[in-house]
Protein backbone atom coordinates (compact mmCIF):
# COMPACT_ATOMS: atom_id res chain seq x y z
CA UNK A 1 0.00 0.00 0.00
CA UNK A 2 2.51 2.16 1.06
CA UNK A 3 4.36 1.66 -2.12
CA UNK A 4 1.83 2.28 -4.36
CA UNK A 5 0.75 5.90 -2.31
CA UNK A 6 5.05 6.39 -3.05
CA UNK A 7 4.59 5.71 -6.73
CA UNK A 8 1.84 7.88 -7.13
CA UNK A 9 3.38 10.72 -5.56
CA UNK A 10 6.70 10.52 -7.29
CA UNK A 11 4.29 10.23 -10.86
CA UNK A 12 2.72 13.51 -9.42
CA UNK A 13 6.37 15.15 -8.75
CA UNK A 14 6.51 14.16 -12.16
CA UNK A 15 4.05 15.42 -13.88
CA UNK A 16 4.41 18.88 -12.31
CA UNK A 17 8.11 18.98 -13.22
CA UNK A 18 7.56 18.16 -16.74
CA UNK A 19 4.77 21.02 -16.81
CA UNK A 20 6.53 23.13 -15.63
CA UNK A 21 9.28 22.36 -18.03
CA UNK A 22 6.97 22.66 -20.63
CA UNK A 23 6.06 26.29 -19.40
CA UNK A 24 9.67 27.70 -19.12
CA UNK A 25 10.51 26.24 -23.16
CA UNK A 26 7.31 28.16 -24.70
CA UNK A 27 8.11 31.37 -22.34
CA UNK A 28 11.86 31.20 -23.86
CA UNK A 29 10.25 30.81 -27.24
CA UNK A 30 8.46 33.54 -26.84
CA UNK A 31 11.16 35.39 -25.17
CA UNK A 32 13.54 34.70 -28.00
CA UNK A 33 10.76 35.67 -30.69
CA UNK A 34 10.08 38.95 -29.10
CA UNK A 35 13.96 39.39 -29.09
CA UNK A 36 14.37 38.35 -32.70
CA UNK A 37 11.80 40.82 -33.59
CA UNK A 38 12.94 43.69 -31.99
CA UNK A 39 16.57 43.17 -33.29
CA UNK A 40 14.53 43.27 -36.85
CA UNK A 41 12.72 46.12 -35.83
CA UNK A 42 15.92 47.99 -34.69
CA UNK A 43 17.48 46.79 -37.64
CA UNK A 44 14.72 47.84 -40.35
CA UNK A 45 14.85 51.25 -38.20
CA UNK A 46 18.68 51.87 -38.82
CA UNK A 47 18.20 51.10 -42.29
CA UNK A 48 15.34 53.64 -42.39
CA UNK A 49 17.57 56.94 -42.29
CA UNK A 50 21.32 57.92 -42.99
CA UNK A 51 23.29 59.72 -40.94
CA UNK A 52 23.79 63.29 -42.07
CA UNK A 53 25.58 63.97 -44.94
CA UNK A 54 25.85 65.96 -48.46
CA UNK A 55 25.79 64.83 -51.76
CA UNK A 56 25.66 66.16 -55.32
CA UNK A 57 24.55 65.87 -58.48
CA UNK A 58 25.08 67.23 -62.05
CA UNK A 59 21.91 67.30 -63.90
CA UNK A 60 21.27 68.55 -67.79
CA UNK A 61 19.56 71.54 -67.27
CA UNK A 62 16.18 70.03 -68.94
CA UNK A 63 16.31 68.36 -65.78
CA UNK A 64 15.88 71.24 -63.23
CA UNK A 65 12.19 70.82 -62.49
CA UNK A 66 11.86 66.86 -62.21
CA UNK A 67 14.90 66.46 -60.45
CA UNK A 68 14.56 69.42 -57.84
CA UNK A 69 10.43 67.37 -57.04
CA UNK A 70 12.24 64.42 -56.98
CA UNK A 71 14.79 65.49 -54.03
CA UNK A 72 12.23 66.97 -52.35
CA UNK A 73 10.28 63.33 -52.47
CA UNK A 74 13.45 61.54 -51.67
CA UNK A 75 13.44 63.77 -48.31
CA UNK A 76 10.19 62.57 -47.27
CA UNK A 77 12.50 58.98 -46.73
CA UNK A 78 16.01 60.50 -46.00
CA UNK A 79 15.56 63.14 -44.14
CA UNK A 80 19.39 63.86 -43.61
CA UNK A 81 20.74 63.45 -46.94
CA UNK A 82 20.96 67.51 -48.47
CA UNK A 83 20.96 66.58 -52.25
CA UNK A 84 22.67 69.54 -54.19
CA UNK A 85 22.08 69.65 -58.15
CA UNK A 86 23.92 71.81 -59.95
CA UNK A 87 21.82 72.05 -63.98
CA UNK A 88 23.70 73.20 -67.28
CA UNK A 89 24.43 71.83 -70.00
CA UNK A 90 25.60 68.44 -70.00
CA UNK A 91 28.85 69.25 -72.27
CA UNK A 92 29.65 71.71 -69.47
CA UNK A 93 28.58 69.61 -67.07
CA UNK A 94 30.83 67.01 -68.57
CA UNK A 95 33.94 69.09 -68.38
CA UNK A 96 33.51 70.26 -65.43
CA UNK A 97 33.72 66.62 -63.94
CA UNK A 98 36.66 66.05 -65.87
CA UNK A 99 38.73 68.87 -64.69
CA UNK A 100 37.86 67.48 -61.15
CA UNK A 101 34.95 69.01 -59.32
CA UNK A 102 33.81 67.14 -56.74
CA UNK A 103 30.34 65.48 -57.99
CA UNK A 104 29.03 61.65 -56.79
CA UNK A 105 26.19 61.77 -59.54
CA UNK A 106 25.74 62.35 -63.47
CA UNK A 107 22.54 62.68 -64.75
CA UNK A 108 22.93 63.72 -68.69
CA UNK A 109 20.71 64.18 -71.40
CA UNK A 110 22.50 62.38 -73.72
CA UNK A 111 24.50 59.40 -73.89
CA UNK A 112 27.95 60.65 -75.75
CA UNK A 113 28.73 62.99 -72.63
CA UNK A 114 28.06 59.95 -70.17
CA UNK A 115 29.79 57.51 -72.78
CA UNK A 116 33.51 59.70 -72.29
CA UNK A 117 33.06 59.85 -68.84
CA UNK A 118 33.19 55.81 -68.72
CA UNK A 119 36.10 55.98 -71.21
CA UNK A 120 37.95 58.22 -68.64
CA UNK A 121 37.40 55.80 -65.92
CA UNK A 122 35.44 58.09 -64.12
CA UNK A 123 31.99 56.28 -63.66
CA UNK A 124 31.34 54.13 -60.99
CA UNK A 125 31.27 50.71 -62.55
CA UNK A 126 28.11 49.08 -62.50
CA UNK A 127 25.98 52.44 -61.73
CA UNK A 128 25.22 53.20 -64.92
CA UNK A 129 21.48 52.90 -66.17
CA UNK A 130 19.14 54.72 -68.70
CA UNK A 131 16.42 56.54 -67.21
CA UNK A 132 14.40 58.36 -69.33
CA UNK A 133 13.86 59.23 -73.21
CA UNK A 134 12.78 62.90 -75.05
CA UNK A 135 11.98 64.51 -77.52
CA UNK A 136 12.93 67.20 -79.43
CA UNK A 137 10.00 69.78 -80.42
CA UNK A 138 10.20 73.08 -82.27
CA UNK A 139 8.67 75.58 -80.78
CA UNK A 140 6.84 79.02 -80.52
CA UNK A 141 5.65 81.92 -78.29
CA UNK A 142 1.68 82.26 -77.50
CA UNK A 143 0.20 84.71 -80.65
CA UNK A 144 3.39 84.93 -82.77
CA UNK A 145 1.20 83.97 -85.82
CA UNK A 146 4.72 82.71 -86.88
CA UNK A 147 4.57 81.00 -90.77
CA UNK A 148 6.65 78.01 -89.71
CA UNK A 149 4.84 75.21 -89.00
CA UNK A 150 8.18 72.68 -88.18
CA UNK A 151 11.53 72.19 -88.96
CA UNK A 152 11.67 71.96 -92.68
CA UNK A 153 10.35 75.16 -92.94
CA UNK A 154 11.89 76.82 -90.16
CA UNK A 155 13.65 79.02 -92.41
CA UNK A 156 10.34 81.19 -92.76
CA UNK A 157 10.69 82.93 -88.91
CA UNK A 158 12.50 85.81 -88.18
CA UNK A 159 14.64 84.48 -85.87
CA UNK A 160 15.89 80.98 -83.85
CA UNK A 161 17.17 80.48 -80.87
CA UNK A 162 19.61 77.31 -81.09
CA UNK A 163 21.58 75.82 -78.40
CA UNK A 164 24.93 74.87 -79.54
CA UNK A 165 26.19 72.22 -81.10
CA UNK A 166 27.65 70.58 -77.74
CA UNK A 167 24.47 70.64 -76.21
CA UNK A 168 22.09 67.76 -76.26
CA UNK A 169 19.37 69.60 -77.96
CA UNK A 170 21.71 71.51 -80.43
CA UNK A 171 22.87 68.40 -81.57
CA UNK A 172 19.98 66.46 -81.70
CA UNK A 173 18.57 69.49 -83.67
CA UNK A 174 21.16 69.75 -86.25
CA UNK A 175 21.17 65.55 -86.57
CA UNK A 176 17.25 66.22 -87.56
CA UNK A 177 18.15 68.17 -90.02
CA UNK A 178 21.13 66.40 -91.67
CA UNK A 179 18.90 63.13 -91.76
CA UNK A 180 15.82 65.96 -93.39
CA UNK A 181 18.37 66.81 -95.89
CA UNK A 182 18.48 70.22 -94.82
CA UNK A 183 22.09 70.33 -93.93
CA UNK A 184 25.42 67.97 -95.46
CA UNK A 185 26.08 64.88 -93.58
CA UNK A 186 28.98 64.91 -91.22
CA UNK A 187 30.73 61.99 -88.97
CA UNK A 188 30.24 64.19 -85.69
CA UNK A 189 26.94 66.74 -86.24
CA UNK A 190 27.89 68.66 -83.07
CA UNK A 191 30.73 69.97 -84.78
CA UNK A 192 28.30 71.82 -87.20
CA UNK A 193 28.71 75.78 -87.01
CA UNK A 194 25.70 77.85 -85.82
CA UNK A 195 27.19 80.02 -88.81
CA UNK A 196 26.91 77.15 -90.91
CA UNK A 197 23.39 76.15 -89.96
CA UNK A 198 22.40 79.80 -90.60
CA UNK A 199 23.79 79.72 -94.05
CA UNK A 200 21.83 76.13 -94.65
CA UNK A 201 18.97 78.19 -94.27
CA UNK A 202 19.20 80.96 -95.95
CA UNK A 203 21.12 83.61 -93.53
CA UNK A 204 18.18 83.43 -90.77
CA UNK A 205 19.34 85.04 -87.39
CA UNK A 206 20.13 82.49 -85.09
CA UNK A 207 20.53 83.46 -81.14
CA UNK A 208 23.03 80.39 -80.30
CA UNK A 209 22.37 79.80 -76.67
CA UNK A 210 24.20 78.01 -73.86
CA UNK A 211 21.92 75.55 -72.89
CA UNK A 212 18.11 74.40 -73.20
CA UNK A 213 17.15 76.65 -70.70
CA UNK A 214 18.41 79.38 -72.20
CA UNK A 215 16.42 78.63 -75.19
CA UNK A 216 13.41 77.94 -74.01
CA UNK A 217 13.48 81.16 -71.92
CA UNK A 218 14.49 83.41 -75.32
CA UNK A 219 11.31 81.77 -77.09
CA UNK A 220 8.47 82.33 -74.14
CA UNK A 221 9.77 85.61 -73.07
CA UNK A 222 9.24 86.33 -77.13
CA UNK A 223 13.06 87.47 -78.07
CA UNK A 224 13.14 84.78 -81.02
CA UNK A 225 10.32 83.21 -82.81
CA UNK A 226 10.83 79.82 -82.91
CA UNK A 227 13.07 77.43 -81.02
CA UNK A 228 13.96 74.00 -80.79
CA UNK A 229 13.59 72.42 -76.97
CA UNK A 230 12.52 69.02 -75.78
CA UNK A 231 9.39 68.53 -74.96
CA UNK A 232 9.49 67.77 -71.00
CA UNK A 233 10.81 71.99 -71.34
CA UNK A 234 7.17 72.92 -72.10
CA UNK A 235 5.88 71.68 -68.87
CA UNK A 236 3.96 74.21 -67.06
CA UNK A 237 4.84 76.41 -69.54
CA UNK A 238 1.57 75.52 -71.96
CA UNK A 239 0.43 79.68 -71.16
CA UNK A 240 3.66 80.59 -73.22
CA UNK A 241 5.17 77.98 -75.33
CA UNK A 242 3.13 76.39 -78.41
CA UNK A 243 4.45 73.25 -80.38
CA UNK A 244 4.92 73.60 -83.95
CA UNK A 245 5.89 70.02 -84.10
CA UNK A 246 7.04 66.62 -81.71
CA UNK A 247 10.51 65.98 -84.51
CA UNK A 248 10.40 62.12 -84.87
CA UNK A 249 12.94 60.10 -83.55
CA UNK A 250 13.65 58.86 -86.81
CA UNK A 251 15.20 62.02 -87.91
CA UNK A 252 16.87 62.58 -84.44
CA UNK A 253 17.38 59.36 -83.10
CA UNK A 254 16.55 58.49 -79.17
CA UNK A 255 17.13 61.49 -77.00
CA UNK A 256 18.28 58.95 -74.04
CA UNK A 257 18.88 60.47 -70.73
CA UNK A 258 21.58 57.44 -68.40
CA UNK A 259 22.39 58.26 -65.09
CA UNK A 260 25.39 56.77 -62.98
CA UNK A 261 27.64 57.11 -60.22
CA UNK A 262 31.09 59.74 -60.17
CA UNK A 263 34.10 58.50 -58.36
CA UNK A 264 34.41 61.06 -55.99
CA UNK A 265 38.00 61.05 -54.11
CA UNK A 266 36.32 63.76 -51.98
CA UNK A 267 33.77 61.59 -50.70
CA UNK A 268 33.36 58.98 -47.31
CA UNK A 269 31.86 55.95 -47.29
CA UNK A 270 28.78 57.59 -46.47
CA UNK A 271 28.37 60.05 -48.52
CA UNK A 272 28.97 57.29 -51.35
CA UNK A 273 26.68 54.91 -49.96
CA UNK A 274 24.07 57.92 -49.91
CA UNK A 275 24.35 59.04 -53.45
CA UNK A 276 23.80 55.12 -54.49
CA UNK A 277 20.93 54.90 -52.43
CA UNK A 278 19.47 58.30 -54.40
CA UNK A 279 20.70 56.82 -57.30
CA UNK A 280 18.68 53.86 -57.19
CA UNK A 281 15.62 56.62 -56.12
CA UNK A 282 15.80 57.99 -59.41
CA UNK A 283 15.57 54.76 -61.51
CA UNK A 284 12.05 53.44 -59.41
CA UNK A 285 8.90 52.64 -59.95
CA UNK A 286 7.95 56.20 -58.25
CA UNK A 287 10.42 58.52 -59.65
CA UNK A 288 8.82 57.13 -62.98
CA UNK A 289 5.22 58.57 -62.12
CA UNK A 290 7.05 62.23 -61.69
CA UNK A 291 8.72 61.72 -65.12
CA UNK A 292 5.93 61.39 -66.93
CA UNK A 293 4.32 64.32 -65.43
CA UNK A 294 6.92 66.23 -67.05
CA UNK A 295 6.58 64.56 -70.03
CA UNK A 296 9.10 62.57 -70.38
CA UNK A 297 8.85 59.10 -71.89
CA UNK A 298 9.86 56.28 -69.17
CA UNK A 299 9.88 53.28 -71.82
CA UNK A 300 13.57 52.82 -72.48
CA UNK A 301 15.40 50.27 -72.17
Amino acid sequence: MKKRVLAAMLAGVMVLGLAGCGGSSDDKKEDAKTEDTAKDEDKESDGEHFEDTTITIFAAKSLNGVVDELIAMYNEEQPNVEVVASYDSSGTLMEQIEQGAACDLFFSAAQKQMDQLEGDELVVDGTRANVVNNQVCVVTYKGSDTKVTGLEDIDKAESFALADGSVPVGKYTRQAMVNAGMLDKVDDVSTITTQEVSDALGGIEINECANVGAVTAAVSEGSNEVGTVYKSDTYGLEDKLEILQVVGYDLTGDVIYPVAQIKNDEADDLESEAALDFLHFLTSDKAKEVYEKYLFDTDVE
